[in-house]
């Protein structure tokens, strides 16, 4: 389903919603992904500065609330993968240097997972248009011409509460390059990690979004308050599957 657009106007709306339905999220794994994105982002790891089209350079503390989103929610989805009695590949935390990143984010009975993570209010799973040829294919891992992934099987939206990125800019912290360990312990372990998975789609489905031209361009205006930074392909919540038939396909693999 389109996104809510008048004929020549730059505000997008979303239409098709799916609500929030929070689960905690262990200290523990709070605990493992501040350490993994601490290391990328501040230690001796590599995030690009730049989304793929993207119009502006990603300063130190929103890069790591980047990485911290993206892991948290591999880490979750895994969990709950794991607890539904599927073998899972365990998520990737290798601290790689600038050009060389992890292959695919969750691997079951040999089917490749693309996890995206959106904060608890989104309602789209969104893949940068530059990033994505018209078969759904990896454009950077094509390029990169190492044997790493192109194809995902499935791709899975998981969303995060509270929004890091609103934690940051209350504390003045979104666009600063030096955050002290401590600070950052501090503002995440002073509140409650919940979760969602609002659903999943086939490779087929991004085809075919691809195909039909479901596209929000860079400086539109998504729900009158977000400018988008880049051009995204896009699936709105309410219209990806439910995870829990993910679960019964997998298992019948």
């Amino acid at each position: 389903m389109k996104l809510e657009n008048a004929e020549g106007s730059n505000y997008y709306y979303v239409s098709h919603k799916k609500g929030f339905a929070g689960i905690p999220v262990p200290r523990e794994a709070v605990q493992t992904v501040i350490d993994f994105a601490y290391e990328m982002c501040f230690g001796a790891g590599h995030h690009r500065n730049c989304r793929t089209g993207g119009q502006y350079e990603r300063k130190g503390g929103e890069k790591f609330c980047n990485t911290f989103q993206g892991k948290l929610a591999e880490i979750v989805l895994y969990n709950y993968f794991k607890s539904e009695g599927l073998e899972v590949k365990e998520p990737d935390f290798g601290i790689y240097k600038e050009g060389i990143w992890d292959d695919s984010d969750l691997e079951i009975q040999g089917k490749k997972i693309n996890v995206k993570s959106a904060a608890s209010q989104s309602n789209l799973l969104l893949l940068e248009t530059k990033d994505w040829n018209a078969q759904a294919q990896y454009i950077p891992n094509i390029l990169l011409n190492n044997g790493s992934a192109v194809s995902y099987d499935y791709f899975i939206l998981v969303r995060i509460e509270p929004d890091i990125k609103k934690l940051f800019k209350t504390d003045r912290l979104l666009f600063s390059n030096e955050i002290s360990r401590k600070t950052i312990d501090e503002i995440l372990f002073a509140r409650t990690w919940n979760f969602d998975i609002a659903g999943y789609c086939t490779n087929a489905d991004v085809i075919t979004t691809i195909a039909n031209n479901y596209i929000l361009p860079q400086n539109a205006m998504l729900n009158q308050y977000t400018k988008m930074d880049a051009c995204n392909y896009y699936i709105q919540s309410g219209d990806m599957k439910c995870i829990k038939d993910l679960v019964q396909e997998l298992k019948a693999i």
